[in-house]
């Protein structure tokens, strides 16, 4: 009890008994011993008050410690936690386009948990290198009096510095606007996401040069309420930095698949083409999800078009190219997009399941007029391409010059504004096909007996009715009529 008191007395209760002890000591005793002692006792009052001091540092490190400890611990049990939901939820029976949002905020909690975990670490080593710097420090000396300059005011440096700290603190005040800004576009995207606010827009690609529509490419948008609808590159950003780019690409390949259902019913041939984000593409997992979702629809892949830039799949894992080659046996065709440059193997393309190839016009223009040399003229790659049953498509034709252009070089599609632009979907074509109504069965003929009296004339007379012109307001009867019969078989059935 005695030393749990003593702990809980102020540091500086020691200093004050050393002082209040020697000035007792120095009147008490008269003489320089008097004094002698009360300096010594002051001296040991102000070493216990430092010691105490030091102690009380040391506990409260070793307390900051625990916490920091015990963080860690329930960050940890936490994380076990997240597993186990995440778990319980690829458990639970759902089609994986519900479940896939689901996931994608599991993994996001997941991750942040992690790097919770990872700072609350590098705090802990932060501190424990602090404390080996400082005890391997040697004793400061005493510094040498140094004369104090004479300070000189110079009224341009201070308003200069005082400028620099206003920019300085307009900088960060804006840097915070900026990012709470974006926090909440990229919460109101999230929230568009969930709740459904994916909209496909459908982009003619035409051939040429009859411009006839043989295609459409599904272009996603973004519906923030009704009067905001964002483009791709306004949120395709935002979508990946949180993790959903999967969710996002099974949505428009679940929209895609409604379209090639819709287009499928019809003749022509017409095909819809969509796009993957690029962390879909670089994950083996998100292929594998998609994969089994075209599995699942694999009667309409023969309408479905999917188009990957010309970077990514330079840069396929075998992995990935082995999940591309399942979808090329589902059926699926596949385009090179965004490219870079002409060098192209249209054999190796066409083995890997590409059967169109979409080049910019602008990169078109520039091989045809020198601007940037290649090794395959652009006159000539139609002809490559089609020699392997690979169709070259212009994009990005933005008006009829270049469509011209574009013609010359042989490209047999194109697609971009001079044609038209992207449209919405009508809601129709999303619905499910309603089942087609039985017919209902036949009435069994039923048999009546004929009056032998009346049976030439009963069958002459349906006979001239069958052979009457139909009038505008009366239909003429063709499905129910009787069978014709010969005269002589009307007579011997009349004399029977």
């Amino acid at each position: 009890m005695a030393s749990a008191r003593l702990k809980a007395l102020h540091p500086l209760a020691g200093a004050v008994t050393g002082l209040a002890a020697g000035v007792a000591v120095a009147i008490l005793l008269p003489g320089g011993l008097g004094t002698g002692l009360g300096i010594l006792a002051a001296g040991a009052g102000a070493m216990l008050a430092m010691r105490a001091f030091e102690r009380r540092s040391l506990a409260r490190h070793e307390l900051a410690m625990a916490d920091v400890g015990e963080v860690k611990v329930r960050l940890a049990t936490n994380a076990i936690r997240l597993d186990a939901l995440s778990q319980r939820v690829q458990q639970m029976p759902m089609r994986d386009a519900d479940a896939a949002p689901a996931r994608a905020a599991i993994h996001e909690l997941t991750a942040e948990v992690g790097l919770l975990g990872d700072l609350i670490h590098q705090v802990a080593t932060t501190l424990a290198d602090h404390e080996t710097v400082l005890a391997r420090l040697p004793e400061p000396a005493a510094a040498p009096a140094v004369p104090v300059p004479e300070v000189v005011l110079d009224p341009e440096a201070v308003r200069r510095e005082r400028a620099e700290k206003l920019a300085a603190e307009r900088a960060a005040a804006a840097a915070a606007a900026r990012e709470e800004a974006e926090a909440e576009r990229a919460a109101l995207i999230g929230k568009a996401l969930s709740e459904g606010g994916l909209e496909v827009h459908l982009q003619p690609i035409v051939s040429l040069p009859q411009r006839r529509t043989c295609g459409y490419e599904a272009l996603p948008r973004l519906r923030l309420d009704e009067n905001t609808l964002l483009l791709p590159h306004e949120f395709i950003e935002t979508v990946e930095e949180r993790g959903f780019g999967p969710t996002l690409d099974a949505l428009v390949l679940t929209r895609a698949l409604a379209i090639a259902r819709h287009l499928g019913a019809k003749d022509g041939g017409i095909f819809v083409s969509c796009n993957f984000s690029n962390a879909t593409w670089t994950s083996s997992r998100a292929l594998a999800t998609l994969t089994r979702i075209l599995d699942k629809y694999r009667e309409h892949t023969a309408h479905l078009v999917i188009e990957m830039p010309q970077a990514v799949f330079r840069e396929l894992d075998p992995t990935s190219l082995g999940l591309l080659g399942a979808m090329s046996a589902n059926g699926v065709r596949f385009a090179l997009d965004q490219l870079v440059d002409l060098r192209l193997d249209p054999r190796a393309l066409f083995d890997r399941g590409v059967r169109y190839v979409k080049a910019p016009a602008a990169l078109l223009q520039a091989h045809l007029d020198g601007r940037i040399q290649s090794d395959i003229d652009p006159g000539d790659l139609a002809t490559l391409l089609a020699r392997v049953s690979i169709t070259l498509v212009a994009d990005q034709v933005e008006d009829n010059p270049a469509a011209a252009d574009m013609i010359e070089l042989g490209a047999r599609m194109g697609q971009g504004q001079a044609f038209s632009p992207p449209r919405p979907v009508k809601p129709e074509v999303f619905a499910e096909p309603e089942p087609a109504p039985a017919a209902p069965p036949a009435p069994a003929p039923v048999e009546t007996a004929r009056p032998p009296a009346s049976i030439v004339d009963r069958l002459i007379g349906q006979d001239r009715v069958a052979q009457a012109p139909a009038t505008g307001s009366e239909p003429a009867v063709q499905e129910n009529r009787p069978e014709r019969l010969p005269f002589r078989a009307v007579l011997r059935r009349a004399s029977a």
